[in-house]
């Protein structure tokens, strides 16, 4: 409708250039010496057979000929804005209908991604995945805003010039009739290889990114065998394809471009001609003339642009069918049932009628015997020197599809059930675990996120999600029902999983991660007594003649276990521009370490660190311990520091040429860490007395921008061993840190702070993978996190190959408050087997033999 109704205004912007040369310029309007000429004025023309003649409407304002000139000019430049303005709307809610369905589209290929079958899984490469919702969906989101806006706009543009070229003169409107349906017959077809090209290099390009992801995820075995070349060979190899078919791409598109222009040239040309010999014979006005040729300026634009949408149109239904094809639904589970929940006591027992299953080992299908295992029990299940007992575990949880047969617990079908109700009645923990970016306790509760316990309460979010076709449900709430967990608060559910990992052996790993963790408790309980365990801690170390190994902050003092920085500032920066190297570019630091004259000085000091560094680094091989008593500087950086000091020669104080290499070296400097001599007493007092300035200087809209050291209070930004020593450990002390930790330990115990500090452990963050953590403290989250859901039957699926003691293990998981009804485990070994009252072998022929029941296990 807007393009619609822009139409007439852009045919009166066609037809204006027309009156401004032949009645203002030329002076058509005034040919019979009339002194004025009408403008604006406004008739109709009826036809013969309403009676003909003209009825008036408006007869406008009159101006002479120079009047008449500037008020057409300026209705033209008005028409230009109005003609600018409906462009400015249609491209605008063009935009927003493209991002709106570009989103929507990632969202439904996120979801239907969701449900990929675990064949699918494995054949399909999660980079592949990811680079479609990510890059592939880009073009078809964007031109689904132009789908109908772009032919509309540009071809109703092209249709009105091309009526007022017919208007002027039928010849030259039909001679540019011609030559635009040979462009717009002709280029496409041309196009048709282009086509093909491109979808090939879609596929190589997607193959490229699939080999690049298995490289980095294999990183380490390239790293082992020495196969760099090879891998880089085989990319290389890649990249010539890649390029290969851009280039016949180009080749391609180039020479249609070449034709399109010499196409849209000969146009101008027959203008010019036949145009300029109709004029000469007086067929056609200089007016008309110059409009003609204006209107065809505006003629090969909304050409072009049809026939590049034509071209981006195809582009699309290729990229698009390929995606379509990537989440076919043939690849798909079906999609969950409304209702996901059977009543509890319809689950009684665990039973299989033919079930087919595919050894991988041996690359043959293989039948179990059916089974009935009735519930509550704890079974061990073994398959000596195969695999099924794994598969079985994992057609249970819904990870493997079986070939054939059925699979129910209770009157549930795993078969055919969908992810809600699997899920409700089955937890699973694998022998690899998955853990995913974030803290502990977000991969503890990350089963119990299932609804969001509040309705989204921004109308703006809300609105766009349900135009998008995206999820309405809040991200930034509370996901886990606490109520239904039995928990008052999410205190009481920290505890049940303290409790729960601690029965799991990871005690001593929370309590490590916790002391490492910042502390949040300034002015709160938790913070009076941690400053109370402070005071104790110290005179504790007085008493056992051991006050040494820990160098208090104090504000009047120099503490050599910290860099000339931390002595600086004395406190942990909450502005990101002041921490690390950045720190030695920030002007209100520089400012007053220039006003203390300690900014040579440093300057200097860094000269000094910086030739002894790279003439101590020299030869030394990558990673070496040295480089990490300069934090700042990486070894790919040294040449760098080469090259400056080269160019400082003998002079020990660089030119201010904005650099602060040698100033962030200084302030990284540890005495006795890097022992190179180079801090004196006098130095020491200086710094020490730049502390009051550099604080009361360093404040952003009134508030610190420090968190200072403060021996009544807690430092929010340090860790909470930090807060309990309020110093730094003289590690050059033998034995040094273990006597400070077994200290720590005895008075975090004698005020009560232990359970605190496991609490703020659950804050620590896993790494990519779950990559900053030990396989069995992975593997014991992963347990966690699917005893926390309380499911009906629990399955260990070689989970235990991970843990120190499988007896303790299982002990732990069915004596505590959250045992599950029933567990089944898949072991490695018949003795571990045997720790479970049932125990049930799976031979290779399938055949299912109990060893040991009670209750029984019925073999159909």
């Amino acid at each position: 409708m807007v393009v619609l109704a822009s139409v007439p205004f852009y045919f009166a912007s066609l037809d204006l250039p027309k009156r401004i040369v032949n009645d203002a310029i030329i002076g058509k309007a005034f040919a019979h010496g009339e002194a004025t000429a009408p403008f604006l004025d406004f008739e109709i023309a009826w036809p013969a057979s309403l009676g003909g003649g003209r009825t008036e409407l408006f007869n406008g304002f009159h101006a002479d000929r120079q009047g008449l000139l500037l008020w057409l000019s300026g209705l033209f430049l008005i028409l230009v804005l109005i003609n600018g303005a409906f462009k400015f709307r249609i491209n605008l809610q063009k935009g927003v209908l493209g991002e709106r369905m570009l989103r929507r589209l990632r969202f439904q290929l996120f979801s239907l991604m969701l449900r990929f079958t675990p064949e699918t899984q494995r054949e399909v490469k999660s980079s592949e995945t990811a680079t479609i919702i990510r890059d592939e969906v880009e073009p078809i989101g964007s031109f689904i805003g132009d789908a109908i806006v772009v032919p509309a706009q540009l071809g109703t543009h092209a249709a009105t010039a091309l009526a007022f070229i017919l208007m002027q003169n039928v010849w030259l409107g039909l001679a540019a009739g011609a030559i635009a349906g040979v462009q717009i017959a002709v280029i496409p077809r041309l196009r048709h290889a282009i086509l093909r090209l491109s979808r090939q290099r879609q596929i190589d390009s997607r193959n490229l990114a699939g080999r690049v992801a298995e490289v980095l995820d294999g990183l380490d075995a390239v790293t082992v065998n020495n196969s760099v070349r090879w891998e880089r060979a085989e990319i290389s190899g890649q990249l010539h394809g890649l390029y290969d078919l851009r280039l016949q791409i180009y080749r391609r598109k180039f020479a249609i471009k070449y034709f399109n222009n010499l196409l849209a040239q000969v146009t101008p040309f027959l203008f010019y001609a036949v145009g300029g010999l109709l004029a000469l014979k007086g067929e056609l006005s200089i007016g008309q003339l110059v409009a003609v040729l204006a209107a065809y300026r505006d003629l090969p634009p909304p050409l072009k642009g049809l026939i590049d949408w034509d071209q981006q149109r195809l582009d699309v239904e290729v990229k698009y069918e390929a995606i379509a094809a990537h989440f076919g639904a043939q690849r798909l589970r079906l999609a969950d049932a409304t209702r996901s929940d059977l009543p509890q006591d319809q689950i009684r027992a665990v039973t299989s009628d033919g079930l087919v299953l595919r050894d991988p080992q041996e690359g043959r299908s293989v039948t179990i015997a059916d089974l009935h295992i009735a519930l509550p029990a704890q079974v061990g299940l073994h398959s000596p020197g195969t695999s099924l007992a794994h598969q079985f575990a994992r057609a249970l949880a819904g990870l493997q599809s079986p070939a054939a047969g059925a699979l129910s617990i209770g009157t549930l079908n795993l078969v055919t059930a969908g992810r809600a109700a699997r899920a409700r009645r089955i937890g699973y923990a694998g022998r690899d675990p998955v853990l995913f970016p974030g803290t502990i306790r977000d991969n503890l509760v990350y089963g119990l996120r299932t609804a969001p316990q509040s309705h989204p309460k921004d109308a703006q979010h809300l609105s766009e999600a349900h135009r998008t076709g995206n999820s309405p449900d809040p991200v930034d709430t509370q996901w886990v029902d606490l109520a239904a967990l039995g928990a008052s608060d999410a205190r009481e559910l920290d505890l049940r999983m303290l409790d729960l990992l601690s029965r799991l052996g990871m005690d001593e790993d929370l309590y490590r991660f916790g002391l490492t963790a910042t502390s949040r408790c300034d002015g709160t309980p938790l913070g009076e007594r941690m400053i109370a365990a402070r005071r104790h801690l110290h005179r504790r170390l007085v008493a056992s003649g051991k006050a040494d190994l820990v160098l208090p902050f104090e504000s009047e003092e120099y503490n050599p276990r910290a860099t000339i920085a931390e002595n600086l500032l004395f406190g942990v920066p909450t502005d990101p521009a002041l921490v690390g190297r950045r720190l030695s570019s920030e002007p209100r630091f520089r400012a007053v370490l220039a006003e203390h004259s300690l900014l040579n000085d440093l300057e200097c000091l860094g000269v000094a660190v910086a030739r002894t560094l790279v003439e101590i680094s020299r030869g030394l091989p990558p990673g070496h311990a040295l480089f990490r008593c300069f934090p700042v500087i990486e070894q790919e950086a040294l040449p760098e520091v080469e090259r400056r000091l080269a160019a400082l020669g003998d002079r020990a104080l660089p030119d201010r040429t904005g650099d602060d290499i040698f100033l962030a070296l200084a302030l990284s400097y540890v005495e006795p860490s890097q022992r190179l001599g180079l801090l004196d007493p006098a130095l020491c007092r200086r710094l020490v007395g730049a502390r009051e300035p550099l604080q009361t200087q360093l404040r952003s809209e009134g508030k610190p921008d420090i968190e200072p050291f403060d021996p009544d209070r807690i430092n929010m930004r340090s860790s909470m061993l930090d807060n309990l020593l309020f110093g730094r450990i003289d590690t050059t002390r033998m034995n040094a840190e273990a006597d400070i930790q077994e200290h720590v330990r005895a008075a975090v115990r004698h005020f009560g702070l232990e359970g605190d500090v496991r609490i703020r452990g659950l804050d620590y963050g896993v790494g990519n993978r779950g990559r900053l953590l030990t396989v069995r403290q992975q593997a014991s989250i992963e347990l966690a996190r699917a005893v926390l859901r309380q499911p009906d039957l629990l399955v260990l699926d070689g989970t235990l190959r991970h843990l120190e003691d499988c007896a303790s293990v299982i002990e732990a998981l069915t004596s505590g408050p959250l045992a599950p009804e029933s567990l089944l485990v898949v072991t490695d070994t018949a003795e571990e087997a045997a720790l479970l009252p049932v125990r049930v072998t799976v031979e290779r022929s399938g055949a299912v033999h109990v060893v040991q029941a009670s209750p029984p296990v019925v073999l159909a």
